[in-house]
């Protein structure tokens, strides 16, 4: 059978965070439809032996590459010729050789790559000829945007540079794709809002540019939703509750702002109704900023663990307080896999069906989450009740095999010439 040709930006193992977990899983399912031959750069010191072990029984071909230590240069020398900072933060010449030797002794039926920075390889003559399958997972574009509006200059300057060229790029890609695929349908409803021709924000194409000659039609749009290991996360019927738990990679701005945010503004009143109350916040690589949030009253910051479903199974309360959130958060899907009362806000449910109320409970605003909180603490039947509801309702919903099906799909089609 032809390989499949996958191209992912960060080393998906171990399966630890979010783009890890799901680049990790989609690869078991592309094994499941034939040989596999991955290319994946490696960006933060791990273990190269012990991923390449965990990859290599689904490989029929493996190469990780280190990102080249000239990556901010690569950084700012695309942006000096227009393109992204993220296009010159996974540019490797190592990667590009790898991928020439590969393609004279391989036809690849289809080109799969996990996001828009790796676009850039797709435009390499050995692989002009390659269907391709581009994983936005969400639209950065808006992330960049997002990021722009609650920062100040010069960083809110770059932040805002960077969201309109990857916009730019973005909506170019449903002109010779095989497919676009994003993690929701909220996701994928923004995408073809900010991806139209003559949208706010995006410029027309310009030379140099990701556009192609092809005859093709269109790419479609599909929605491919994260799922979660039901084996792995899974209730514990732990009675030994400890309160509640913050879990997030803790050098994500949007995990360091959403819990900076919850700790000094919610939680002082959270206090006052419980004062024992206490709230754990685990995570890799905190910055300095989650750090000094250990010298609240009734905060403890445990930083990077082994293992955190020890952690989840013994919160009380769950929380997800994120105010800035794209797509599928992988810790909803944790907490609720793991049959936890989950508080989450309205910007992390967005690209999930779960119903406030039933399988959780939503807030947004201080008093919002100080009310939710104490009547989770205050209650363990409903703490029980939503647990029960969450579990079944992932169980229903977010079971990898199921969330990955459209992607067979798309590996089947035949693209018209």
């Amino acid at each position: 059978m032809t390989p499949i040709l996958y191209l992912v930006h960060r080393l998906p193992f171990p399966p630890d965070k979010g783009d890890r977990i799901r680049a990790f899983h989609i690869l078991q399912f592309l094994a499941k439809q034939g040989p596999v031959h991955l290319a994946t750069l490696a960006d933060e010191p791990s273990s190269v032996a012990e991923a390449r072990a965990g990859l290599s029984r689904y490989c029929e071909k493996l190469a990780i590459i280190p990102l080249p230590r000239t990556r901010r240069l690569r950084m700012i020398g695309s942006l000096a010729i227009g393109r992204t900072a993220s296009e010159g933060a996974f540019d490797c010449p190592a990667l590009r050789a790898v991928l020439r030797s590969w393609s004279q002794e391989t036809h690849y039926r289809v080109c799969l790559v996990s996001a828009s920075s790796l676009v850039p390889y797709l435009q390499m003559p050995e692989l002009r000829g390659v269907p391709a399958i581009v994983d936005l997972v969400d639209v950065d574009s808006q992330k960049w945007l997002d990021y722009a509006a609650i920062s100040r200059p010069p960083h809110s300057w770059l932040y805002r540079l960077e969201g309109r060229r990857l916009r730019r790029l973005e909506a170019d890609l449903p002109t010779w794709t095989r497919a676009v695929t994003l993690v929701s349908e909220a996701e994928a409803n923004l995408f073809r809002k900010s991806a139209g021709p003559g949208r706010e924000g995006e410029a027309p194409a310009e030379p140099g540019s990701m556009a192609r000659e092809d005859p093709r039609p269109p790419g479609r749009i599909q929605v491919i939703i994260n799922g979660v290991d039901l084996d792995y996360f899974r209730p514990t019927g732990e009675t030994d509750e400890t309160g509640c738990l913050f879990v997030g990679a803790l050098d994500y701005l949007p995990n360091v702002e959403g819990i900076s945010w919850f700790c000094r503004e919610v939680w002082p009143g959270i206090l006052r109704r419980h004062p024992e109350a206490k709230i754990t916040v685990v995570g890799r690589q905190p910055t300095a900023a989650v750090r000094r949030l250990a010298h609240l009253p009734g905060v403890e910051v445990i930083g990077q663990v082994p293992d955190v479903r020890p952690y989840y199974a013994q919160a009380t309360i769950v929380v997800a307080p994120l105010r800035l959130a794209r797509g599928v958060q992988n810790k909803l899907l944790e907490a609720l896999a793991m049959g936890k009362a989950l508080v989450a806000s309205s910007a992390t449910l967005a690209g999930l069906k779960a119903q406030p109320g039933v399988h959780l409970l939503r807030a947004d605003s201080p008093a919002e989450w100080q009310t939710a909180i104490s009547q989770l603490l205050e209650d363990r039947s409903l703490r029980e009740q939503l647990g029960a509801a969450g579990r079944q309702y992932v169980e229903d919903n977010h079971r990898w095999d199921q969330c990955l099906e459209p992607l067979r799909q798309l590996l089947l089609m035949r693209d018209s010439i």
